[in-house]
């Protein structure tokens, strides 16, 4: 087995520096990071970073990707029932339950009690998404229609005593309105 990378063994701050360094420069640069990174106090080669550089930056750009996607698929179909949060539940648990059968898991050896409680805080997040959904759905609707109120407030009051509108008609109106 091949020795653990010199990047792995970095200390957890000179390794989220590392991470948002490689992010900064584009994952390229690597004679210098390795410049930097000892001054630091830290002997990586430009290989080793570039060895560890590698699969990071694909990693970034696949979920790049992925969050791009989603946006895209949410401005494209906006998704009011969370239909998209339920499927994103029921394909995670698909995908956990093919990984067991694929490890061909012994069940005499299987912790059934902690798949059931991993089961269960899936169905809490989608729980939790939903009901955030639905407030911020909510929140955005009530001040859309303060926003409107206010701005029918404000022609009615511009409005003044044209066309013969009396104060009793501008009141019957902010009623049915319902702006005070």
């Amino acid at each position: 087995m091949a020795p653990r990378s010199k990047v792995h063994k970095l200390p957890p701050e000179l390794k989220e520096w590392l991470d948002n360094e490689l992010i900064a420069r584009g994952f390229g640069d690597y004679v210098q990071l390795a410049a930097d990174l000892k001054a630091r106090g830290a002997e990586v080669s430009k290989s080793a970073l570039q060895r560890y550089g590698s699969p990071f930056e694909e990693r970034m750009a696949q979920l790049k990707m992925a969050s791009e996607q989603a946006r895209a698929l949410v401005d494209a179909a906006p998704d009011e029932e969370d239909k998209l949060g339920a499927a994103v539940v029921r394909m995670t648990q698909e995908k956990i339950f093919n990984l067991l059968m694929e490890l061909k898991v012994d069940p005499s050896k299987v912790d059934v009690n902690k798949l059931f409680k991993n089961a269960a805080e899936i169905g809490k997040a989608s729980v939790t998404h939903k009901r955030f959904s639905m407030e911020a759905r909510a929140a955005i609707e009530a001040e859309a229609r303060l926003k409107l109120l206010e701005e029918q407030k404000a022609k009615l009051e511009a409005m003044g005593h044209q066309a013969g509108v009396t104060p009793k008609t501008k009141q019957a109106i902010r009623e049915a309105l319902g702006i005070k």
